[in-house]
């Protein structure tokens, strides 16, 4: 199995390899890419404590915690 930065390589290429074609090859890179992204978010949150109420750090993204 290819280790996730193996994966990243290949999402980045399909979507390169895709674009300005209009055949529906882009668009299936990009859900491919945003399921990818999604997957790490699932899991960022899962080692997360749902509870968290701990302010933001100056500069800090909500969305990343």
């Amino acid at each position: 199995m290819a280790s996730d930065t193996d994966k990243h390589h290949e999402l980045l290429a399909a979507l390169k390899g895709a674009q300005g074609k209009s055949d529906g090859h882009f668009e299936q890179a990009l859900i491919n890419a945003f399921e990818h992204v999604f997957k790490h978010l699932e899991q960022l949150n899962t080692i997360s404590d749902p509870d968290e109420e701990r302010r933001l750090k100056p500069g800090e993204a909500s969305t990343l915690r």
